[in-house]
């Protein structure tokens, strides 16, 4: 049997008439997006654009919360009570969802974004916040990472969950991602980020920043938007993919 992966993206994040059409580009080659709600980038007029175009295409959609911090773009973490987090998240979702409703489709996922997303791997409160929001959202599908405290949760509490990995971000050990504030936190070539996305893909394995060869069971690869080069790394990732007889699909947990 052919193998599959889901190619995801998070947008809606880019401002201007470029990240649109950079938005509109990544969506060709993806299965599913991610698309910013508010918190840490993205308005109305991003989120019905955005709607619109990935529908238009078949790509499913997801609401990408994150922690209330637009200055930071969501990659600062922040300390709230589960109340606070969880009506902060909600209204980000609502946001989208009215949208999609709007436009006759629904939301297929929830992904955490940036510090939001980290700090979910490891902390069994934040994580319960996210399952949470995802149940009372009526949303089917949380994606984060694999092996982590929020895959944990979501299943104790019966929520599918995709486990992602990253083409363009490096890993430690540990399984948890680099640390921006590192050196080499970020892939910078295209056969970096190719060799990586067919690793996960082909072998369910990542090499870490440090050498190591770890377990990674990702069902679907991000491709960042606003990584430089992130569209011509993106086309050559599904080519390879391709070559190597993975199909690209939004794949079921």
């Amino acid at each position: 049997m052919k193998k599959t992966i889901c190619l995801n993206a998070d947008i809606g994040e880019l401002p201007g008439a470029n990240g649109r059409a950079l938005d509109r580009a990544m969506l060709d080659i993806v299965s599913r997006c991610s698309i910013a709600s508010g918190g840490h980038a993205g308005d109305q007029a991003s989120m019905v654009a955005t709607v619109k175009a990935a529908d238009a295409r078949g790509v499913l959609i997801g609401a990408h919360p994150s922690y209330p911090d637009r200055e930071g773009f969501g990659r600062k973490p922040m300390i709230m009570s589960r109340e606070d987090l969880a009506a902060s998240l909600s209204q980000q979702v609502r946001a989208l969802a009215a949208i999609t409703r709007e436009r006759g489709t629904s939301l297929s996922h929830l992904k955490p974004h940036g510090a939001l997303y980290n700090t979910a791997a490891r902390d069994e409160s934040v994580a319960r916040t996210i399952v949470d929001v995802t149940i009372q959202s009526r949303i089917a599908l949380l994606i984060g990472p694999p092996n982590s405290c929020l895959e944990v949760v979501a299943a104790e509490e019966g929520v599918d969950f995709l486990g992602e990995g990253f083409a363009d971000r490096a890993y430690e050990v540990s399984g948890a991602l680099t640390p921006r504030s590192m050196t080499g936190a970020v892939l910078e070539t295209d056969a970096e980020r190719i060799r990586q996305a067919v690793q996960i893909a082909a072998a369910g394995q990542v090499s870490t920043r440090t050498g190591e060869t770890i377990d990674l069971p990702a069902r679907t690869i991000c491709l960042h938007g606003d990584t430089p080069g992130a569209l011509a790394s993106a086309l050559a990732i599904r080519d390879a993919l391709n070559a190597v007889g993975i199909q690209i699909a939004a794949v079921d947990p």
